[in-house]
C-alpha cells in the first residue's frame, strides 16, 4: 500500500490541513511523510528570507509528526512548484501525494497559479486534495 506520502506545503492554514491528514495517513498505514516545501524560483524575494521561510514551515510539520510518533522526512526545493511536483514525487519514491486544494492568496497565488491543478495533471501517482 502507501509507504511513502509526499505533502507539499507552503505553511498555509489549507497546507496545515494536508500535512494533519498526511500524518494521521502515515500513522495508520505505518508510512512515513516527506514534507516538500518549493522556493519559487519566479518570485523576487531576497532568497535567504524564503529560505528561513521554507526551513520554518518544514521545521513546523516535522514538529507534528513527532508528536504523533511518525517519521517526517523534508526537503527544501528551489524550483518551479507547478510543474517540479511530479518530478519531486518520483525522486522521493512517494506513493500519494497529500496536498490542499489551495494555497496562499494573493499576490502569491496569482503569480504561482494553480499548484494542484497541474498536480492532478501531471502526476503519475494519486494525488489526494484536501479543502
Amino acid at each position: 500500500m502507501f509507504k511513502k506520502i509526499l505533502v507539499p506545503t507552503d505553511g498555509s492554514k489549507y497546507a496545515a490541513k494536508a500535512e494533519d491528514l498526511a500524518i494521521s495517513l502515515a500513522k495508520k498505514l505505518d508510512a512515513e511523510v516527506i514534507a516538500v516545501h518549493v522556493i519559487d524560483e519566479k518570485l523576487i524575494y531576497p532568497y535567504e528570507v524564503m529560505e528561513d521561510e521554507g526551513n520554518e514551515i518544514l521545521s513546523n510539520v516535522h514538529t507534528k509528526g513527532v508528536k504523533e510518533g511518525v517519521v517526517v522526512k523534508d526537503a527544501l526545493i528551489f524550483g518551479d512548484p507547478r510543474h517540479d511536483m511530479n518530478k519531486i514525487a518520483l525522486k522521493s519514491e512517494a506513493d500519494l501525494i497529500v496536498m490542499a486544494s489551495h494555497g496562499r492568496t494573493g499576490l502569491e497565488r496569482l503569480l504561482m497559479g494553480s499548484v494542484a491543478d497541474t498536480t492532478l495533471k501531471t502526476s503519475e501517482i494519486p494525488v489526494l486534495l484536501v479543502k
